[in-house]
């Protein structure tokens, strides 16, 4: 079997390819995935990963990524398969037990997460309740941005029902699925008491830049994924792994997860994240 492109895949289309992207992946990911793709698809084309092995692991893992997608848009992804094995290119990643102890280090040398969401709140108070929902719903922070502006939008055309399930306390991700069902990265449902989503409703519109840039200028970094981090082990008292995978959009491939868990049929999911919720704040705050 001949694995090697045929003549006319090297005239890429790179036009459709990022309308390709950007159905599979967040805008920022997509271009991110595109720009690697055209430094480096030479390597992909011409069948010569050696290039590979001159690169740092960030830059790898990034350019990997990239040439995979374009492998798939043209559907030669058993081509690019065999070429990361033929050249025992390596996908770069930390062992999870080095990740483990980062983690254990930073809260050893005193990395106070309470200290930067009270310094936050104080330079930058029209942040505090974006802070206070990205903290309670354990959102990643592009998905925290979509829902605070999707709540605003939605409640100005007087329809946030259409998001917000007041009987069930809970932002319905799900019913928005370009924006929040992403091919690597999910969000289904966040239970968010009705008093704070109106509050979320006055405030205004925001975005990725705005907020880095802000917290750029005050010297106070940006900590979104550990309020992430936060969430999910502060929860572990109120709910069970599985509960908090769905909370935070990981569906694992387990058996378990794929074919058998429902939240639906857990009656007290929602008072048990809200009032895991209500502390994680009070420990915050």
């Amino acid at each position: 079997m001949n694995l090697r492109p045929q003549p006319r895949k090297l005239c890429l289309d790179w036009e459709k390819f990022g309308e390709w992207l950007l159905a599979q992946y967040e805008a920022r990911t997509a271009r991110g995935r595109l720009n690697y793709a055209r430094r480096y698809h030479r390597c992909l084309l011409e069948g010569d990963f050696s290039e590979m092995q001159m690169l740092t692991d960030y830059q790898r893992n990034h350019v990997l990524k990239a040439l995979s997608a374009l492998a798939k848009f043209l559907g030669i992804h058993d081509y690019f398969r065999m070429l990361v094995r033929n050249y025992g290119v390596k996908w770069a990643g930390k062992p999870s037990e080095d990740l483990l102890i980062e983690r254990l280090t930073r809260t050893l040398n005193g990395d106070d997460l309470a200290g930067w969401v009270r310094n936050v709140k104080a330079a930058l108070p029209e942040f505090s309740i974006f802070i206070d929902l990205t903290a309670s719903t354990g959102l990643r922070f592009e998905e925290a941005i979509q829902a605070w502006n999707l709540i605003i939008d939605l409640n100005g055309q007087g329809r946030l029902s259409d998001y917000y399930n007041a009987d069930n306390q809970a932002l319905e991700h799900f019913q928005f699925k370009d924006l929040f069902i992403r091919r690597s990265k999910k969000a289904f449902i966040s239970f968010v008491s009705e008093d704070f989503v109106q509050k979320v409703a006055e405030g205004s519109k925001s975005n990725r830049n705005v907020i880095n840039c802000k917290l750029k200028r005050r010297e106070l970094g940006a900590r979104f994924s550990d309020l992430r981090e936060y969430y999910a082990s502060v929860m572990t008292k109120y709910l069970r792994q599985p509960e908090i995978d769905f909370l935070q959009g990981r569906m694992s491939t387990s058996v378990f997860m794929r074919n058998y868990f429902n939240p639906a049929w857990i009656s007290d999911l929602e008072s048990r994240a809200l009032q895991g919720a209500q502390e994680l704040l009070a420990t915050l705050t």
